[in-house]
Protein backbone atom coordinates (compact mmCIF):
# COMPACT_ATOMS: atom_id res chain seq x y z
CA UNK A 1 0.00 0.00 0.00
CA UNK A 2 1.32 3.87 -0.36
CA UNK A 3 0.23 5.41 2.92
CA UNK A 4 -0.45 9.31 2.70
CA UNK A 5 2.02 11.30 4.65
CA UNK A 6 -0.03 12.85 7.42
CA UNK A 7 -0.13 16.74 7.63
CA UNK A 8 -0.35 18.86 10.41
CA UNK A 9 -3.28 21.10 10.77
CA UNK A 10 -1.05 23.71 12.22
CA UNK A 11 2.63 24.80 11.95
CA UNK A 12 4.67 23.43 8.79
CA UNK A 13 3.02 21.87 6.23
CA UNK A 14 5.68 21.13 4.11
CA UNK A 15 7.11 17.83 3.16
CA UNK A 16 11.08 17.49 3.18
CA UNK A 17 10.66 16.23 -0.58
CA UNK A 18 8.82 19.63 -1.14
CA UNK A 19 11.90 21.72 -0.35
CA UNK A 20 14.42 19.34 -1.74
CA UNK A 21 12.36 19.71 -5.29
CA UNK A 22 12.12 23.18 -4.77
CA UNK A 23 14.72 25.07 -2.06
CA UNK A 24 13.31 28.36 -3.23
CA UNK A 25 9.94 27.55 -3.00
CA UNK A 26 9.67 29.71 0.03
CA UNK A 27 10.16 33.02 -2.01
CA UNK A 28 7.90 35.65 -2.41
CA UNK A 29 6.56 36.47 -5.83
CA UNK A 30 8.53 38.90 -7.52
CA UNK A 31 6.86 41.72 -7.65
CA UNK A 32 6.72 41.55 -3.81
CA UNK A 33 10.46 41.03 -3.93
CA UNK A 34 11.35 44.02 -5.93
CA UNK A 35 8.79 46.21 -4.10
CA UNK A 36 10.52 45.58 -0.94
CA UNK A 37 14.52 46.05 -2.30
CA UNK A 38 12.11 49.28 -3.66
CA UNK A 39 11.07 50.28 0.10
CA UNK A 40 14.60 49.40 1.42
CA UNK A 41 16.81 51.67 -1.09
CA UNK A 42 14.55 54.53 -0.68
CA UNK A 43 14.65 54.74 2.81
CA UNK A 44 16.52 58.10 4.26
CA UNK A 45 17.26 59.04 7.52
CA UNK A 46 15.12 63.23 7.51
CA UNK A 47 15.34 65.85 8.83
CA UNK A 48 12.27 67.85 7.72
CA UNK A 49 8.70 66.86 8.54
CA UNK A 50 5.07 68.61 7.78
CA UNK A 51 2.56 69.53 10.85
CA UNK A 52 0.02 67.00 10.00
CA UNK A 53 -0.99 64.55 12.36
CA UNK A 54 -0.17 60.27 11.63
CA UNK A 55 -3.13 58.57 11.41
CA UNK A 56 -3.57 56.53 14.43
CA UNK A 57 -4.19 53.34 12.26
CA UNK A 58 -1.03 53.71 10.15
CA UNK A 59 1.20 54.58 12.93
CA UNK A 60 -0.49 51.09 15.36
CA UNK A 61 1.08 49.12 11.66
CA UNK A 62 4.52 50.80 11.76
CA UNK A 63 4.83 50.03 15.79
CA UNK A 64 3.43 46.38 14.82
CA UNK A 65 6.15 46.00 11.92
CA UNK A 66 9.01 47.56 15.19
CA UNK A 67 7.04 44.90 17.40
CA UNK A 68 7.74 41.68 14.49
CA UNK A 69 11.38 42.46 14.48
CA UNK A 70 13.65 39.34 15.99
CA UNK A 71 15.06 39.54 19.49
CA UNK A 72 17.49 36.85 21.19
CA UNK A 73 15.77 34.85 22.80
CA UNK A 74 12.80 36.15 22.10
CA UNK A 75 13.17 38.27 24.67
CA UNK A 76 11.60 40.72 23.55
CA UNK A 77 13.21 44.09 24.90
CA UNK A 78 12.50 46.77 22.87
CA UNK A 79 9.88 49.70 24.29
CA UNK A 80 8.51 52.16 22.41
CA UNK A 81 7.56 55.61 24.66
CA UNK A 82 5.61 58.06 22.43
CA UNK A 83 6.07 61.56 22.89
CA UNK A 84 4.02 63.88 21.48
CA UNK A 85 3.77 67.15 24.49
CA UNK A 86 5.37 70.03 22.75
CA UNK A 87 7.28 70.44 25.82
CA UNK A 88 9.23 67.50 25.92
CA UNK A 89 9.76 67.70 22.48
CA UNK A 90 11.28 71.29 23.13
CA UNK A 91 13.41 70.25 26.13
CA UNK A 92 14.83 67.30 23.96
CA UNK A 93 15.62 69.82 20.76
CA UNK A 94 17.41 71.49 23.33
CA UNK A 95 19.31 68.73 24.38
CA UNK A 96 20.09 67.50 21.21
CA UNK A 97 21.38 71.23 19.82
CA UNK A 98 23.50 71.56 22.91
CA UNK A 99 25.40 67.98 22.68
CA UNK A 100 25.82 69.04 18.05
CA UNK A 101 27.67 72.15 19.94
CA UNK A 102 30.19 69.57 21.96
CA UNK A 103 30.48 67.25 19.10
CA UNK A 104 31.56 70.41 16.94
CA UNK A 105 34.01 71.29 19.09
CA UNK A 106 35.74 67.63 18.82
CA UNK A 107 35.81 68.18 15.07
CA UNK A 108 38.96 69.77 12.85
CA UNK A 109 37.88 72.98 12.25
CA UNK A 110 36.48 72.51 8.77
CA UNK A 111 34.49 68.71 9.46
CA UNK A 112 33.10 71.55 12.70
CA UNK A 113 31.98 74.14 10.26
CA UNK A 114 30.61 71.43 7.54
CA UNK A 115 28.48 70.12 10.67
CA UNK A 116 26.82 73.19 11.64
CA UNK A 117 25.41 73.76 8.29
CA UNK A 118 23.82 70.91 7.78
CA UNK A 119 20.19 70.21 9.46
CA UNK A 120 20.96 66.71 11.61
CA UNK A 121 17.74 66.24 13.45
CA UNK A 122 13.71 67.39 13.19
CA UNK A 123 12.76 66.84 16.77
CA UNK A 124 10.31 70.27 16.85
CA UNK A 125 9.13 69.38 13.48
CA UNK A 126 7.80 66.31 13.75
CA UNK A 127 4.72 65.68 15.11
CA UNK A 128 5.45 62.18 16.89
CA UNK A 129 8.76 61.88 18.55
CA UNK A 130 9.10 57.41 19.12
CA UNK A 131 11.87 57.02 21.78
CA UNK A 132 13.16 52.86 21.18
CA UNK A 133 14.33 51.93 24.93
CA UNK A 134 16.02 48.45 25.82
CA UNK A 135 14.54 47.22 28.86
CA UNK A 136 18.02 45.36 30.00
CA UNK A 137 17.00 44.16 33.67
CA UNK A 138 16.77 40.99 32.86
CA UNK A 139 20.15 39.23 34.19
CA UNK A 140 22.26 38.25 30.64
CA UNK A 141 22.66 34.87 31.36
CA UNK A 142 18.83 34.26 31.89
CA UNK A 143 18.37 35.23 28.62
CA UNK A 144 18.80 32.33 25.87
CA UNK A 145 21.92 33.55 23.60
CA UNK A 146 22.60 36.58 25.47
CA UNK A 147 24.85 34.87 28.35
CA UNK A 148 28.03 35.05 25.71
CA UNK A 149 27.18 38.16 23.44
CA UNK A 150 25.20 40.44 26.56
CA UNK A 151 24.69 42.99 24.25
CA UNK A 152 22.19 41.27 21.77
CA UNK A 153 19.50 42.63 23.66
CA UNK A 154 20.53 46.31 22.22
CA UNK A 155 20.98 44.47 18.78
CA UNK A 156 17.12 43.29 18.80
CA UNK A 157 16.13 46.62 19.29
CA UNK A 158 18.31 48.05 16.41
CA UNK A 159 16.71 45.34 14.60
CA UNK A 160 13.25 47.06 15.44
CA UNK A 161 13.99 50.32 14.78
CA UNK A 162 15.18 48.77 11.34
CA UNK A 163 11.43 47.34 10.88
CA UNK A 164 9.81 50.37 11.95
CA UNK A 165 11.87 52.56 9.63
CA UNK A 166 10.79 50.37 6.51
CA UNK A 167 7.70 49.97 7.46
CA UNK A 168 7.13 53.87 7.81
CA UNK A 169 9.15 54.37 4.30
CA UNK A 170 6.48 51.96 2.83
CA UNK A 171 3.49 53.84 3.92
CA UNK A 172 4.85 57.15 2.78
CA UNK A 173 6.07 58.16 6.27
CA UNK A 174 9.59 60.11 7.38
CA UNK A 175 11.94 59.00 10.04
CA UNK A 176 15.25 60.36 11.28
CA UNK A 177 17.16 58.92 13.92
CA UNK A 178 19.11 61.39 16.40
CA UNK A 179 21.42 60.02 18.65
CA UNK A 180 22.79 64.13 19.72
CA UNK A 181 22.28 62.82 23.12
CA UNK A 182 23.82 62.04 26.17
CA UNK A 183 22.15 59.07 27.06
CA UNK A 184 21.50 59.67 30.88
CA UNK A 185 20.14 62.81 30.21
CA UNK A 186 17.19 61.57 27.70
CA UNK A 187 16.63 58.58 30.25
CA UNK A 188 16.23 60.70 33.12
CA UNK A 189 13.94 62.86 30.52
CA UNK A 190 11.45 60.46 30.06
CA UNK A 191 12.07 58.83 33.90
CA UNK A 192 13.15 55.52 32.97
CA UNK A 193 14.15 53.57 35.55
CA UNK A 194 17.70 51.94 36.07
CA UNK A 195 18.44 48.94 33.45
CA UNK A 196 16.55 50.65 30.90
CA UNK A 197 18.92 52.45 28.25
CA UNK A 198 17.38 54.63 25.18
CA UNK A 199 18.67 53.83 21.78
CA UNK A 200 17.70 57.66 20.70
CA UNK A 201 15.24 59.62 19.57
CA UNK A 202 13.17 58.69 15.83
CA UNK A 203 11.40 61.61 14.87
CA UNK A 204 8.08 60.20 13.09
CA UNK A 205 5.68 62.24 10.20
CA UNK A 206 5.15 62.85 6.66
CA UNK A 207 8.17 64.07 5.28
CA UNK A 208 8.85 67.72 4.52
CA UNK A 209 11.73 66.61 2.12
CA UNK A 210 11.99 63.95 -1.04
CA UNK A 211 16.08 63.69 -0.81
CA UNK A 212 17.12 61.28 -3.70
CA UNK A 213 19.65 59.99 -1.68
CA UNK A 214 21.18 59.77 1.30
CA UNK A 215 21.75 63.40 3.13
CA UNK A 216 25.68 63.54 4.32
CA UNK A 217 26.10 61.69 0.68
CA UNK A 218 24.35 64.49 -0.82
CA UNK A 219 26.20 67.19 0.93
CA UNK A 220 29.40 65.41 0.48
CA UNK A 221 30.18 64.89 3.86
CA UNK A 222 31.14 60.98 3.20
CA UNK A 223 30.22 58.55 0.24
CA UNK A 224 28.49 55.10 0.49
CA UNK A 225 31.51 52.14 -0.36
CA UNK A 226 31.23 49.79 -2.76
CA UNK A 227 29.89 46.73 -1.45
CA UNK A 228 33.47 45.08 -2.72
CA UNK A 229 35.27 46.60 -0.06
CA UNK A 230 33.09 45.26 3.13
CA UNK A 231 32.20 41.87 2.09
CA UNK A 232 35.29 39.67 2.78
CA UNK A 233 35.62 36.00 2.01
CA UNK A 234 36.59 33.48 5.34
CA UNK A 235 38.57 35.93 7.74
CA UNK A 236 39.91 39.50 8.45
CA UNK A 237 42.70 39.97 5.50
CA UNK A 238 46.26 41.14 5.55
CA UNK A 239 46.70 44.30 6.51
CA UNK A 240 48.22 45.62 3.24
CA UNK A 241 44.17 44.83 1.36
CA UNK A 242 41.81 44.83 4.97
CA UNK A 243 39.03 47.95 4.42
CA UNK A 244 40.12 51.34 5.72
CA UNK A 245 39.10 52.41 9.29
CA UNK A 246 35.79 54.46 9.18
CA UNK A 247 36.92 58.18 8.60
CA UNK A 248 37.76 60.16 12.19
CA UNK A 249 36.96 63.51 12.89
CA UNK A 250 38.23 64.14 16.36
CA UNK A 251 39.73 67.52 16.10
CA UNK A 252 42.98 68.70 17.79
CA UNK A 253 42.85 72.17 19.17
CA UNK A 254 43.21 74.16 16.05
CA UNK A 255 45.56 77.12 15.48
CA UNK A 256 43.77 80.01 16.76
CA UNK A 257 43.17 78.21 20.21
CA UNK A 258 46.64 77.51 20.39
CA UNK A 259 47.93 81.02 19.55
CA UNK A 260 44.96 82.23 21.97
CA UNK A 261 46.72 80.61 24.64
CA UNK A 262 49.96 81.53 24.24
CA UNK A 263 48.88 85.25 23.36
CA UNK A 264 47.10 85.35 27.16
CA UNK A 265 49.68 83.97 28.66
CA UNK A 266 52.39 87.04 27.13
CA UNK A 267 49.33 89.35 29.47
CA UNK A 268 50.63 87.56 32.61
CA UNK A 269 52.85 89.95 35.04
CA UNK A 270 55.74 87.63 34.70
CA UNK A 271 57.85 86.63 32.37
CA UNK A 272 57.65 84.36 29.47
CA UNK A 273 57.05 80.72 30.05
CA UNK A 274 58.13 81.65 33.97
CA UNK A 275 56.21 77.82 35.40
CA UNK A 276 58.80 75.98 32.24
CA UNK A 277 56.76 72.87 31.23
CA UNK A 278 53.97 73.66 33.46
CA UNK A 279 53.44 76.64 30.87
CA UNK A 280 53.97 74.98 28.14
CA UNK A 281 50.93 72.50 29.60
CA UNK A 282 49.00 75.05 30.90
CA UNK A 283 48.70 76.58 27.29
CA UNK A 284 48.04 73.09 26.00
CA UNK A 285 44.79 72.97 28.16
CA UNK A 286 43.60 75.73 27.38
CA UNK A 287 43.63 75.15 23.94
CA UNK A 288 41.27 72.66 24.77
CA UNK A 289 38.75 74.92 26.30
CA UNK A 290 39.47 74.63 29.96
CA UNK A 291 40.35 77.46 32.06
CA UNK A 292 39.97 75.83 34.80
CA UNK A 293 39.47 72.33 36.40
CA UNK A 294 37.41 72.27 39.02
CA UNK A 295 37.97 68.30 40.18
CA UNK A 296 38.98 65.37 38.31
CA UNK A 297 38.58 61.69 38.07
CA UNK A 298 41.23 58.89 38.74
CA UNK A 299 40.51 55.74 36.72
CA UNK A 300 42.18 52.84 38.44
CA UNK A 301 41.85 49.45 36.67
CA UNK A 302 43.20 46.37 37.85
CA UNK A 303 44.04 42.81 36.72
CA UNK A 304 46.52 39.92 37.25
CA UNK A 305 48.39 37.95 34.38
CA UNK A 306 49.23 34.62 33.57
CA UNK A 307 52.71 35.70 32.21
CA UNK A 308 53.70 35.77 36.28
CA UNK A 309 53.74 31.94 36.32
CA UNK A 310 57.22 32.70 34.55
CA UNK A 311 58.68 34.43 38.20
CA UNK A 312 58.75 37.60 36.18
CA UNK A 313 57.27 39.98 39.34
CA UNK A 314 58.55 39.88 43.00
CA UNK A 315 55.32 39.85 44.16
CA UNK A 316 52.69 37.21 44.40
CA UNK A 317 49.34 37.50 42.40
CA UNK A 318 47.41 38.18 45.61
CA UNK A 319 48.81 41.65 45.89
CA UNK A 320 46.71 43.07 42.86
CA UNK A 321 43.43 41.84 44.93
CA UNK A 322 44.92 43.18 48.28
CA UNK A 323 45.54 46.40 46.70
CA UNK A 324 42.10 46.57 44.88
CA UNK A 325 40.69 45.82 48.01
CA UNK A 326 42.37 48.66 49.88
CA UNK A 327 41.08 50.71 47.20
CA UNK A 328 37.75 50.07 47.26
CA UNK A 329 37.99 50.79 51.18
CA UNK A 330 39.53 54.24 50.17
CA UNK A 331 43.12 53.19 52.08
CA UNK A 332 45.48 52.40 49.06
CA UNK A 333 47.93 54.60 48.28
CA UNK A 334 46.52 56.12 44.52
CA UNK A 335 43.75 56.47 46.58
CA UNK A 336 44.92 58.77 49.29
CA UNK A 337 46.89 60.29 46.48
CA UNK A 338 43.58 60.88 44.41
CA UNK A 339 41.89 62.30 47.12
CA UNK A 340 44.96 64.52 48.11
CA UNK A 341 44.75 65.96 44.84
CA UNK A 342 40.82 66.64 45.06
CA UNK A 343 40.04 63.80 42.64
CA UNK A 344 37.28 61.41 42.68
CA UNK A 345 37.77 57.61 41.99
CA UNK A 346 36.48 54.87 39.51
CA UNK A 347 37.62 51.48 40.28
CA UNK A 348 37.78 48.93 37.68
CA UNK A 349 38.25 45.41 38.12
CA UNK A 350 39.45 43.94 34.71
CA UNK A 351 40.38 41.23 35.60
CA UNK A 352 42.03 40.26 39.47
CA UNK A 353 42.19 36.62 40.11
CA UNK A 354 39.32 35.27 42.01
CA UNK A 355 35.90 36.38 41.80
CA UNK A 356 34.43 39.88 41.43
CA UNK A 357 35.92 42.26 43.62
CA UNK A 358 33.18 44.05 45.44
CA UNK A 359 32.73 48.28 45.07
CA UNK A 360 34.74 47.64 41.56
CA UNK A 361 33.04 47.77 38.29
CA UNK A 362 33.47 44.52 36.58
CA UNK A 363 35.31 44.72 33.13
CA UNK A 364 36.54 41.15 32.38
CA UNK A 365 37.59 38.97 29.75
CA UNK A 366 34.81 36.34 28.79
CA UNK A 367 37.52 33.77 27.10
CA UNK A 368 40.74 32.12 28.53
CA UNK A 369 43.50 34.11 28.74
CA UNK A 370 47.15 33.45 27.39
CA UNK A 371 50.71 33.88 28.97
CA UNK A 372 52.09 35.78 26.25
CA UNK A 373 54.83 33.37 25.40
CA UNK A 374 53.27 30.63 24.66
CA UNK A 375 49.46 32.36 23.56
CA UNK A 376 47.68 35.36 23.27
CA UNK A 377 47.12 37.25 25.94
CA UNK A 378 43.29 38.23 25.04
CA UNK A 379 40.78 36.92 22.25
CA UNK A 380 40.06 39.26 19.78
CA UNK A 381 36.51 39.33 20.53
CA UNK A 382 37.55 40.46 24.59
CA UNK A 383 39.88 43.21 23.26
CA UNK A 384 37.54 45.29 21.46
CA UNK A 385 34.70 44.75 23.83
CA UNK A 386 37.29 45.69 26.44
CA UNK A 387 38.43 48.84 24.71
CA UNK A 388 34.50 49.88 24.41
CA UNK A 389 34.02 49.64 27.83
CA UNK A 390 36.67 51.91 28.42
CA UNK A 391 35.83 54.11 26.10
CA UNK A 392 32.05 54.37 27.69
CA UNK A 393 33.61 54.90 30.92
CA UNK A 394 36.06 57.57 29.55
CA UNK A 395 33.67 59.56 28.18
CA UNK A 396 31.67 59.40 31.50
CA UNK A 397 35.06 59.98 33.22
CA UNK A 398 35.37 63.17 30.92
CA UNK A 399 33.06 65.08 32.45
CA UNK A 400 35.14 66.02 35.22
CA UNK A 401 37.12 68.18 32.48
CA UNK A 402 40.64 66.15 34.07
CA UNK A 403 41.15 62.34 33.92
CA UNK A 404 44.00 60.96 35.58
CA UNK A 405 45.26 57.31 35.23
CA UNK A 406 46.25 54.49 36.65
CA UNK A 407 46.59 50.84 36.95
CA UNK A 408 47.32 48.03 39.33
CA UNK A 409 48.50 44.47 38.09
CA UNK A 410 51.76 41.57 39.89
CA UNK A 411 53.64 41.34 36.23
CA UNK A 412 52.18 44.03 34.33
CA UNK A 413 55.24 45.36 33.67
CA UNK A 414 56.22 42.67 31.90
CA UNK A 415 53.58 43.07 29.93
CA UNK A 416 53.84 46.43 29.41
CA UNK A 417 57.53 45.98 28.17
CA UNK A 418 56.25 43.67 25.25
CA UNK A 419 53.67 46.26 23.99
CA UNK A 420 56.65 48.44 23.92
CA UNK A 421 58.77 46.41 22.19
CA UNK A 422 56.23 45.76 19.47
CA UNK A 423 54.46 48.81 19.19
CA UNK A 424 58.13 50.75 18.85
CA UNK A 425 60.09 47.68 17.20
CA UNK A 426 63.08 48.04 20.05
CA UNK A 427 64.43 44.74 21.51
CA UNK A 428 63.71 43.65 24.74
CA UNK A 429 67.48 44.95 26.61
CA UNK A 430 65.96 48.57 25.63
CA UNK A 431 62.47 48.39 27.43
CA UNK A 432 62.81 46.08 30.20
CA UNK A 433 64.42 47.06 33.60
CA UNK A 434 64.60 46.14 37.21
CA UNK A 435 61.04 46.58 38.62
CA UNK A 436 59.68 47.25 42.06
CA UNK A 437 61.95 44.81 43.74
CA UNK A 438 63.25 42.51 40.68
CA UNK A 439 66.99 41.29 41.44
CA UNK A 440 68.95 40.46 38.50
CA UNK A 441 68.00 36.67 37.60
CA UNK A 442 64.25 38.39 37.21
CA UNK A 443 65.21 40.50 35.00
CA UNK A 444 66.65 37.87 32.76
CA UNK A 445 63.61 35.89 32.98
CA UNK A 446 61.49 38.99 32.32
CA UNK A 447 63.41 39.74 28.89
CA UNK A 448 63.88 36.18 28.23
CA UNK A 449 59.29 36.27 28.44
CA UNK A 450 59.33 39.32 26.39
CA UNK A 451 61.41 38.54 23.57
CA UNK A 452 59.40 34.88 23.80
CA UNK A 453 56.22 37.07 23.12
CA UNK A 454 57.53 38.89 20.19
CA UNK A 455 59.19 36.36 18.79
CA UNK A 456 55.52 34.47 19.10
CA UNK A 457 54.04 37.87 17.85
CA UNK A 458 56.30 37.71 14.14
CA UNK A 459 55.77 34.78 14.17
CA UNK A 460 52.07 34.68 14.07
CA UNK A 461 51.39 37.92 12.37
CA UNK A 462 54.47 38.49 9.93
CA UNK A 463 55.39 41.98 8.66
CA UNK A 464 51.26 42.15 8.52
CA UNK A 465 50.58 42.98 12.64
CA UNK A 466 50.26 47.26 12.21
CA UNK A 467 46.99 47.41 13.77
CA UNK A 468 47.69 48.57 17.77
CA UNK A 469 44.63 46.56 18.81
CA UNK A 470 46.44 42.97 17.35
CA UNK A 471 49.71 44.01 19.28
CA UNK A 472 47.31 44.77 22.06
CA UNK A 473 45.11 41.30 21.88
CA UNK A 474 48.41 39.40 21.47
CA UNK A 475 50.47 40.92 24.35
CA UNK A 476 48.60 43.20 26.05
CA UNK A 477 46.33 43.00 29.55
CA UNK A 478 42.64 43.56 30.47
CA UNK A 479 43.34 46.76 32.30
CA UNK A 480 45.61 48.22 29.47
CA UNK A 481 42.74 47.49 27.58
CA UNK A 482 40.22 49.43 29.45
CA UNK A 483 42.80 52.01 29.90
CA UNK A 484 42.61 52.42 26.09
CA UNK A 485 39.40 52.91 25.79
CA UNK A 486 39.28 55.13 28.55
CA UNK A 487 42.01 57.46 26.68
CA UNK A 488 39.92 57.01 23.40
CA UNK A 489 36.31 58.75 25.40
CA UNK A 490 37.96 61.24 27.45
CA UNK A 491 39.30 62.33 24.59
CA UNK A 492 36.73 62.58 22.29
CA UNK A 493 34.69 64.40 25.01
CA UNK A 494 37.68 67.21 25.27
CA UNK A 495 39.01 66.21 28.56
CA UNK A 496 42.66 66.45 29.43
CA UNK A 497 43.88 63.00 30.19
CA UNK A 498 46.93 62.65 33.06
CA UNK A 499 49.17 59.76 32.05
CA UNK A 500 50.91 57.91 34.97
CA UNK A 501 54.09 55.23 34.21
CA UNK A 502 54.62 53.10 31.69
CA UNK A 503 51.26 50.69 31.67
CA UNK A 504 49.13 53.75 31.14
CA UNK A 505 51.33 55.26 28.75
CA UNK A 506 51.06 52.38 26.60
CA UNK A 507 47.43 51.91 26.96
CA UNK A 508 48.03 55.93 25.53
CA UNK A 509 50.38 54.75 22.84
CA UNK A 510 47.71 52.38 21.51
CA UNK A 511 45.22 55.10 21.53
CA UNK A 512 46.82 57.39 19.79
CA UNK A 513 47.34 54.81 17.29
CA UNK A 514 43.73 54.18 17.10
CA UNK A 515 42.97 58.11 16.46
CA UNK A 516 45.79 60.50 15.89
CA UNK A 517 43.75 63.17 17.29
CA UNK A 518 44.25 61.56 21.09
CA UNK A 519 47.58 62.89 21.03
CA UNK A 520 46.43 67.08 21.89
CA UNK A 521 44.66 65.42 24.74
CA UNK A 522 47.37 63.93 26.50
CA UNK A 523 50.41 64.88 29.61
CA UNK A 524 52.62 63.01 31.00
CA UNK A 525 52.13 63.02 35.06
CA UNK A 526 55.62 61.40 35.40
CA UNK A 527 58.32 59.74 34.57
CA UNK A 528 58.81 56.49 36.17
CA UNK A 529 61.71 54.14 36.54
CA UNK A 530 60.38 51.69 33.94
CA UNK A 531 63.48 51.54 31.70
CA UNK A 532 61.07 51.49 28.62
CA UNK A 533 59.23 54.47 29.31
CA UNK A 534 61.03 57.70 27.93
CA UNK A 535 60.67 55.48 24.75
CA UNK A 536 56.91 55.81 25.11
CA UNK A 537 56.57 59.37 26.15
CA UNK A 538 59.12 60.42 23.45
CA UNK A 539 57.16 58.48 20.80
CA UNK A 540 53.73 60.32 22.25
CA UNK A 541 55.55 63.84 22.27
CA UNK A 542 54.97 64.17 26.13
CA UNK A 543 57.72 65.75 28.27
CA UNK A 544 56.92 64.14 32.03
CA UNK A 545 56.30 67.25 34.99
CA UNK A 546 57.67 65.20 37.37
CA UNK A 547 60.64 62.42 37.30
CA UNK A 548 60.52 61.44 41.28
CA UNK A 549 61.67 57.96 40.81
CA UNK A 550 58.14 56.63 42.27
CA UNK A 551 56.92 53.05 42.00
CA UNK A 552 53.70 53.42 43.31
CA UNK A 553 51.61 52.38 40.34
CA UNK A 554 47.87 52.82 41.07
CA UNK A 555 48.44 56.46 39.73
CA UNK A 556 49.83 58.13 42.47
CA UNK A 557 52.34 59.68 39.59
CA UNK A 558 49.26 61.23 37.73
CA UNK A 559 47.79 62.46 41.18
CA UNK A 560 50.47 64.23 41.81
CA UNK A 561 50.94 65.87 38.87
CA UNK A 562 47.18 66.40 38.30
CA UNK A 563 47.42 68.85 41.69
CA UNK A 564 50.10 70.48 39.95
CA UNK A 565 48.05 71.15 36.88
CA UNK A 566 45.35 72.62 38.73
CA UNK A 567 47.26 75.24 40.33
CA UNK A 568 49.22 75.97 37.88
CA UNK A 569 45.57 77.33 36.03
CA UNK A 570 44.65 78.74 38.96
CA UNK A 571 48.14 80.40 39.28
CA UNK A 572 47.63 81.32 35.29
CA UNK A 573 43.78 82.66 36.41
CA UNK A 574 44.96 85.25 39.50
CA UNK A 575 48.18 86.21 38.19
CA UNK A 576 48.09 90.09 37.16
CA UNK A 577 47.35 90.82 33.43
CA UNK A 578 49.62 93.82 32.14
CA UNK A 579 48.64 96.72 29.57
CA UNK A 580 49.91 97.66 26.16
Amino acid sequence: MVWERPVPLIGDVSAASQRAGDPAGWAFPEAARQAFYDVLAARRDMRRFRPDPVDPEILTRVLAAAHAAPSVGHSQPWRFVLVRDPATRERAALMADQQRLRQVEQMDPESGLRLLDLQLEGIREAPLGVVVCCDRRAPAAGVLGRATFVDTDLWSCACAIQNLWLAARAEGLGVGWVTLFDPDELAALLALPAGVVTLGWLCLGWPDERPPRPGLERVGWSRKLPLSQVVLDERWPADEVAPAPPPSRLRAPDQSAVVAAHDAADRLLSPPGSLGLLSQTTDRILALGHTELAGGVLVLAAADHPVARHRVSAYPARVTREVLEAAVAGEAMGVAAARAAGLTVDLVDAGVTGPPVPGAREIRCRDPRGDLVGADAMSRDDTDRLVEAGRGLGAEAATHGLVALGEVGVANTTVAAALTCALLDLPPAAVVGLGAGADSAMVDRKRAAVSAATTRLHAAYGGSARDPLTFLAALGGPEIAVLTGVVLGAAERGAVVVLDGLATSVAALIAVGVEPGVAAHLVAGQRSRELGHPRVLTQLGCEPLLSLRVRAGEGVGACLASAMIRHALTIRRDTARVTY
